[in-house]
């Protein structure tokens, strides 16, 4: 068993405190927002869109169209995101190396000082420090000082793949239901939306340890709201002839 998998006495089975959590929530994070504003986002087109017009061939275009621009937006932005905070973990991993290395002394006290913040005696903070530099200084100081580990730096790429693909496949619900006949393709692309924003309001908020159904619930009103208020533009736009 490698050492990222042995359990830590005392650790509850349902609290990931090991290594690679950054990376795991990272994408996790990335891959939930992504298909829900995949869903949301093409739907709200092609809803706009069939409120307009009956013809299929705008509202397939319509989507499409914003399912490709969308998924290609969402990796870039992920990617610029995450390419920030790994590029500030990595300045910060190399300044504290740095500092280890030209200063022992005074990084050891501001090591020892930390614990000693935290509601350690002198001693007790001094053994602490002495310990934990003695395994591995650079680490003892990245988790005190700035709570990174050295081996958990985010990855961008990691991220913007999750969010395109989740983006795709969530856009691809919105553009599946569209395609159904004129009497139906509404009111079942309203239905398939709002339970599809409910299980991913559901999975980010079991991700991020948040009340679940609240949050499933705020999803699927903000969901409903962008549908309706597309739909009504659309018929607007149809009965006015614009």
């Amino acid at each position: 068993m490698s050492e990222e998998n042995v359990p830590v006495p005392g650790q509850h089975a349902d609290e990931p405190h090991r290594g690679g959590m950054a990376q795991r929530l990272n994408w996790l994070r990335a891959g939930v927002l992504g298909a829900n504003d995949g869903i949301v986002s093409v739907a709200a087109i092609v809803v706009g869109v069939a409120g307009a017009t009956t013809g299929i061939d705008a509202i397939v275009v319509a989507g499409l169209a914003a399912l490709v621009g969308g998924a290609v937006s969402m990796a870039l932005g992920e990617y610029v995101s995450v390419s920030s905070q790994r590029d500030s973990e990595r300045a910060l991993i190399a300044k504290e190396t740095e500092e280890l290395a030209t200063m022992p002394e005074e990084e050891f006290e501001e090591l020892a000082g930390l614990y000693r913040a935290k509601g350690l005696s002198e001693k007790t903070a001094y053994l602490v420090a002495t310990e934990l530099t003695e395994h591995d200084a650079l680490r003892a100081h990245l988790s005190a000082e700035l709570d990174i580990d050295p081996d958990d730096v985010v990855s961008p790429w990691h991220a913007a793949l999750a969010s395109a693909l989740s983006f795709f496949v969530g856009g691809a619900l919105p553009m599946l239901t569209i395609l159904l006949p004129a009497a139906y393709r509404i009111p079942i692309t309203f239905a398939a939306v709002i339970v599809a924003l409910g299980l991913t309001g559901y999975a980010a908020a079991a991700i991020g340890g948040s009340p679940r159904w609240r949050a499933a619930l705020r999803v699927v009103i903000g969901g409903a709201i962008a549908l309706a208020a597309t739909f009504i533009i659309g018929r607007i736009f149809h009965t006015t002839g614009v």
